[in-house]
């Protein structure tokens, strides 16, 4: 029997990656040496916000995506966390507001004007308190409006409904530092994967945990869910401490295939297009990025090809789709942060195509920008899918969702039985450090307030003293 290579058809095996011309990249910017394992770096069709250095409390830059070149020294920051920002993310429905967490225990919501900051934006939409420790990790429900997860070092993840700026349910099952969250397609589902080495599959809303694994030889460091194909990837590490990815099913039983990657030390971060099927794995340090095609069938995992750069990544982040230029056949472009020349560079994913036209085949209907449900439909056990739209007529179509903070007043929120704010003990000498700077400011305002009051009742007196002598 003779031997016959097999070749598989896909119309993404000769997708390549192209670096943005130096006059299209971002230079100058301070990216933060916090050796945090995230990508600080969030964007969407307006605005790019990277996490820079600051001393004296935690900040981050919003930058258009359109304003390339050099950025100003001066340029206006998001600055008004008391502690190193760990994480943003956009909202998926909403481009004018982002969140992010911090090393002081906070989540906030901000709110950035059409156009960016003409000042430092010090004063957040809302402040959300309720972790213990510090908050390492967020994320936005993909179908929900105002519902945003947040993951701290006490082990917890909390559930925020922003329409009430209040914690609806904490999830309460992890023992040690939770590392990543993924949702699927419709939300109903929460993948997470934690320090203590297991792999979970929750259901958000009860906390139940439907499915865990620990599987010796593979030791899990990021998850991510694989749309709608009742599948999981993880990125992690083999008994060998070679850099390994995991395809399990989502009842976590097995691995249905392990592959080694190579033996660096840098952390794996997968990124997954549900639209092309197409898998990114991009380490933190190095300046690769590979990219698969996953299948229901065997070989399950298809090697296409590797972008290489010698610039090495901090971290990535991804435009949504409704923002990629589709008159370019342009299915992924990452937002690369190279730490050491201060410079923001984007990366396009290119299906190369003669033809000029809209290509349809690359193109489905994908997930778009107004939300399936709203928080209370959601919290009330409805799952419904993502809203879809077409990127040849929708992808520049204006968003009328419109964010209104809810007006309340800062109070202890219940959630299982646990008031989350009322004397929340510091468990560090930071964290004690960070309260008693907190309070000495507090102190200062309230005193500050007192000199402005007492004056005011001087010349009150003293008016009153001249209208009775005239």
């Amino acid at each position: 029997m003779s031997w016959r290579p097999t070749y598989r058809s896909s119309k993404f095996r000769n997708v390549y990656g192209k670096v943005a011309n130096r006059e299209h990249c971002f230079e100058g910017i301070p990216v933060t040496k916090n050796v945090h394992d995230n990508h600080f770096c969030a964007v969407n069709a307006k605005f790019l916000a990277i996490v820079t250095e600051s001393a004296g409390g935690g900040s981050f830059v919003v930058i258009p995506v359109t304003q390339f070149g050099r950025i100003d020294p001066h340029y206006p920051k998001v600055c008004g966390h008391h502690g190193n920002v760990l994480d943003i993310k956009w909202n998926p429905f909403h481009d004018n507001i982002i969140a992010s967490c911090s090393e002081d225990s906070s989540v906030r919501i901000w709110e950035i004007p059409d156009g960016g900051l003409r000042r430092n934006l010090t004063e957040s939409v809302l402040e959300l308190y309720g972790h213990s420790r510090r908050v390492g990790l967020i994320e936005w429900h993909p179908t929900t409006s105002g519902i945003l997860f947040s993951a701290g070092y006490d082990y917890k993840i909390l559930i925020w409904n922003l329409e009430i700026g209040e914690p609806v349910k904490m999830i309460d099952c992890h023992t040690d530092v939770i590392l990543c969250m993924s949702f699927n397609t419709e939300g109903s589902l929460l993948a997470t994967s934690c320090k203590d080495k297991k792999l979970r599959v929750i259901e958000p809303r009860s906390g139940k945990v439907l499915q865990e694994a620990n599987f010796k030889n593979h030791k899990v460091n990021r998850v991510v869910f694989l749309g709608n194909m009742k599948r999981l990837l993880t990125t992690g590490v083999s008994r060998w401490n070679t850099r390994q990815i995991a395809l399990w099913d989502q009842d976590l039983s097995m691995p249905i295939i392990e592959e080694e990657i190579d033996g660096l030390s840098g952390l794996l971060f997968p990124f997954y297009d549900a639209d092309t099927r197409m898998l990114y794995l991009a380490g933190k340090g190095d300046g690769n990025i590979r990219y698969y095609e996953i299948t229901l069938e065997k070989p399950y995992l298809q090697y296409l090809m590797e972008f290489r750069s010698p610039a090495p990544q901090k971290g990535l982040g991804v435009m949504p789709k409704h923002g990629l230029d589709v008159g370019a056949c342009e299915v992924f472009r990452f937002y690369k942060l190279v730490t050491l020349k201060g410079l923001i560079e984007p990366v396009s994913m290119i299906v190369p195509r003669r033809s000029e036209t809209y290509q349809e085949d690359i193109y489905p209907m994908t997930p778009g920008t107004e939300p399936a449900l709203s928080a209370d439909e959601w919290l009330s056990g409805i799952n419904r899918g993502p809203v879809l739209m077409s990127l040849k007529e929708g992808y520049n179509r204006p968003n009328k969702l419109v964010f209104k903070a809810p007006v309340k007043e800062k109070k202890g929120g219940v959630v299982n039985g646990i008031d989350l704010l009322e004397n929340v003990p510091p468990r560090t000498e930071n964290e004690l450090l960070r309260m008693f700077f907190r309070q000495q400011e507090e102190l200062r305002r309230l005193k500050d307030e007192l000199t402005q009051k007492d004056i005011k009742i001087r010349q009150l007196e003293l008016d009153k003293q001249i209208s009775l002598k005239t």
